[in-house]
């Protein structure tokens, strides 16, 4: 089996609205894929059929060579799951929980140690209900691998943190790779998944755009490069002849150069012939944000 996951022309509705439409995608052993679109795009319904909390209408699914929809119970042994709904009663001790879902899992693994991978050691006394949202969400990834997973689902992990808080989910995420499992993550958050995921799936009004790494989706989607830095305009003459500079504009103050992939370098070498060396010389390359709205129209 070359996948852990496969996911064939998948299709779900709820009375005579069409949530998904033709879905298809696979992940492979050990990857982080991200499936990226906006709210209400049919995420959460695809990760629920997959792991078998909701029937789905047509297609075929695969998770470690089980039917989520007939195999629930077999699976239940091989995925752990993060929910975009996941709540614990606020008066629980986070060491209550970690042993209680160890327990339910069959105590395959330890719950000291579990904590102490996670670095609840320090919370195993406090309650729920008194943790920062970054500890919650440290708390719920340890909650998904009590069983010790070989597929972990990850909806909406950083919704609501921090800049600091959903650094740290970040870090924790590519541990969860590194321990072994393939995860999935969900996500409306672009920085998110350029940075975690292999392979994305950008999904829109319920059917997949498209799949690949950032750098090919980014690729695919084109786009200038934006090179700005602060000059005297008279320095500028004939950077518009440079290879693949197609437009170089100065507001006064700062100038502005657009062109291809190779642009900032050529664009960089020619000022520093010119001894002409910006401190603020700043480069800006098509992102995920930019193959979103090209691929979906949706301004974010």
């Amino acid at each position: 089996m070359t996948e852990t996951i496969s996911v064939t022309n998948l299709t779900k509705a709820y009375g005579d609205r069409s949530v998904l439409d033709g879905v298809s995608f696979d992940v492979g052993p050990g990857e982080i894929f991200g499936l990226l679109g906006s709210n209400g795009t049919g995420k959460t319904t695809t990760v629920e059929i997959v792991q078998g909390l909701r029937r789905r209408d047509g297609g075929e699914v695969s998770v470690l060579g089980h039917d989520p929809a007939v195999s629930r119970r077999e699976l239940r042994a091989l995925v752990g799951a993060q929910l975009q709904s996941s709540a614990l009663p606020d008066r629980i001790k986070v060491g209550e929980a970690v042993r209680l879902f160890v327990r339910l899992a069959g105590s395959v693994v330890d719950w000291r140690a579990l904590c102490d991978d996670w670095g609840l050691d320090d919370l195993a006394e406090t309650a729920f209900g008194n943790l920062s949202g970054g500890e919650r969400q440290r708390l719920f990834i340890a909650l998904a691998l009590a069983n010790r997973p070989r597929v972990v689902f990850l909806d909406e992990l950083t919704q609501g943190l921090d800049p600091a808080a959903r650094r740290e989910t970040w870090r924790l995420v590519e541990r969860v790779r590194d321990h072994g499992a393939s995860v999935v993550l969900v996500t409306h958050d672009m920085d998110e998944a350029a940075l975690l995921c292999g392979r994305i799936a950008v999904l829109h009004r319920g059917r997949i755009r498209a799949t690949g790494t950032p750098a090919e989706l980014i690729a695919a989607a084109g786009g200038p490069v934006y090179t700005s830095f602060s000059a005297p305009g008279h320095l500028l003459d004939g950077l518009d002849a440079l290879p693949g500079v197609t437009a170089v504009t100065h507001d006064g103050r700062r100038a502005e150069v657009l062109g291809d992939t190779a642009s900032p370098v050529l664009v960089a070498a020619e000022l520093a012939r010119r001894e002409v060396i910006p401190t603020d010389l700043d480069v800006r390359r098509p992102s995920l944000d930019d193959v979103f709205l090209a691929m979906t129209g949706d301004v974010r």
